[in-house]
């Protein structure tokens, strides 16, 4: 995540307030520590954060409050485990009741139905339109309501949803159901980076979001081994496997939906609203109230313009949907995961093309979830270390190359253990979603177009599966070799797409570093001050890249 410092002069002088902010904003920013060295000295302590009057933590907000680094690092482990632990919980279940179809599949559940892989295709793509048309209105009412609020309601809805699945009877039904589960989750995942910003800086967002869709991984893998016991108990009450895994697992998401309403705190000054049910002891104390309000200013003092229950305009909207500077990046979510994309939907159906029983392929799938998990963790890990995030995502299409290339060429019918290698490589790609959306949220800049910004960028992610589930047709199984020709057509697009917003970005970082370095002291003090720029559109941003 490179990004080009800004020159500030010296102070020999006492500044103007908007300089003593800006001098403070950078300084917490690259030092990523809140503890009281961080600050300037006690004579130039100024308001440097000031929130608005609505902002739900202004009560607890004290620009001369200091507090030692040990003591926030606890209040963030705290937070681990009664914030994030709850987000990647929920995000568990997102997956659980999203993707189990492809457990379903190898229980014979196209047979049953009497439809073919086109028509589970058709089935994926309306999940994805419906999921795209319902992603920025159900953004906009989780921003109104409040998080806190609607995403348990969210989860038992989609659970309700997820359940009826077990009375399928036919293609119909199936392409209702996968509609209204695209309604019913839209909107879930931005709405939790949202969230999660409420408590966490931008540092620790990258690592949290890596969490996050570590937690997407694992429930893949516990989905595996939950189906691989669930399908047993196909005849039970003369019922197919499918059927009890469909009612079983959407059960399993409304329950926790509904304990989550008594968990999720509204914010790290407030509580869940249901939170005296659960006990009359407060998570937080008044001194880690203000250490979180405090840290989350400091580091970002948009966070304070805009409250959690305030609605997000239109105009709002068309600014974050046309910020050029964010183009890249949504391009990007088109089609960068689309190499990888059909193979993960398939692969269960290719085990079955193998001569592989329903209960192999079950745990046979296990193995390509770890090995993402694992790449996700070591990625973030890398990210972290090099401060690099787009040259990563260089890495993860070349992983793709040599195993698309063998798919081309192996022969008709291939060694099934060979091919199962193949694929579960293919499947265990490097994965740096979590990385990509952290830095989405960054470069937006600003609290009013983060949310939204991150909703564009998911709903591109959701169009890109539009794309890769129907790369992979009828007509060109079982080896699908003019869908692989494609896959690497998309490979070539992604690495040049990658290393062109990098560019873009420094170019970018380097156009401001020289307006900045050739104003004077008084003109930088004299933009800090009237300025009406906002977020990434300010001379003293630069961009994550």
């Amino acid at each position: 995540m490179e990004s080009s410092s800004v020159d500030l002069p010296k102070l020999s002088e006492k500044p103007k307030i908007a300089y003593i902010e800006t001098i403070e904003r950078i300084e917490t920013a690259d030092t990523r520590c809140r503890g009281p060295n961080t600050f300037l000295s006690q004579d130039l302590k100024v308001s440097a954060n000031e929130p608005t009057e609505e902002y739900e933590g202004r009560h607890r907000y004290d620009p001369n409050f200091h507090w030692e680094a040990l003591e926030e690092k606890k209040i963030v482990r705290k937070l681990d485990k009664r914030v994030c632990v709850w987000t990647c919980l929920a995000f568990f279940c997102l997956l659980l009741d999203r993707s189990n179809t492809s457990q379903a599949i190898a229980d014979n559940l196209l047979d049953d139905l009497k439809m073919n892989t086109n028509d589970y295709n058709f089935g994926s793509t309306l999940f994805n339109i419906t999921f795209l048309i319902a992603e920025i209105p159900m953004q906009l009412l989780a921003k109104k309501i409040g998080p806190d609020r609607w995403l348990p309601v969210q989860m038992v809805a989609w659970s309700i949803v997820a359940s009826c699945q077990a009375f399928l009877k036919n293609r119909t039904g199936y392409l209702i159901c996968r509609s209204l589960l695209g309604i019913t989750e839209a909107g879930f995942i931005p709405e939790n980076v949202l969230y999660l910003s409420y408590f966490y800086t931008g540092a620790e967002m990258a690592y949290r979001m890596t969490f996050f869709w570590i937690a997407f991984q694992a429930s893949q893998v516990i989905s595996a081994l939950m189906a691989f016991g669930i399908l047993h108990l196909r005849g039970v009450a003369g019922l197919p496997g499918w059927r009890w895994l469909f009612g079983l697992e959407g059960c399993i998401t409304g329950i926790i939906g509904v304990i989550a309403i008594f968990f999720y705190p509204t914010s790290p000054t407030q509580p869940s609203i249901y939170a005296k049910l659960r006990g009359p002891k407060s998570w937080f104390t008044e001194n880690e109230e203000k250490v979180m309000v405090n840290r989350i200013l400091r580091d970002d003092p948009a966070k304070g313009a805009m409250h959690n229950r305030e609605h997000i305009s239109f105009k709002m909207m068309w600014k974050a949907t046309t910020d050029w500077h964010m183009v890249p990046m949504y391009i990007l979510s088109l089609t960068w995961t689309v190499p990888f994309l059909p193979m993960t939907m398939y692969m269960t159906l290719t085990l079955r093309g193998l001569g592989f029983t329903t209960f192999q392929t079950s745990l046979m799938s296990i193995p390509g979830a770890t090995l993402v998990g694992l790449q996700l963790f070591f990625w973030a890990w890398v990210s972290r270390k090099t401060g690099q995030t787009l040259l990563l995502g260089v890495i993860g299409q070349l992983w793709a190359i040599p195993f698309l290339l063998t798919l081309l060429f192996l022969p008709r019918h291939p060694n099934p253990w060979v091919k199962w290698v193949i694929c579960l490589l293919l499947v265990g790609y490097p994965n740096i979603l979590g990385i990509m959306v952290s830095l989405v949220s960054r470069n937006a800049g600003s609290v009013r177009t983060r949310a939204l910004a991150a909703t564009v960028f998911n709903m591109g992610v959701h169009g890109a599966s539009i794309i890769g589930f129907n790369i992979y047709r009828n007509d060109d199984k079982p080896a699908y070799h003019r869908g692989n020709k494609v896959l690497l057509g998309f490979v070539c697009l992604n690495i040049l797409m990658f290393i062109s917003a990098k560019m873009l970005y420094k170019w970018e970082n380097a156009r401001r570093d020289k307006i900045w370095n050739a104003m004077t002291d008084d003109e930088k003090i004299e933009y800090l001050t009237n300025t009406t720029d906002e977020g990434n559109k300010r001379l003293d941003f630069r961009f994550d890249h």
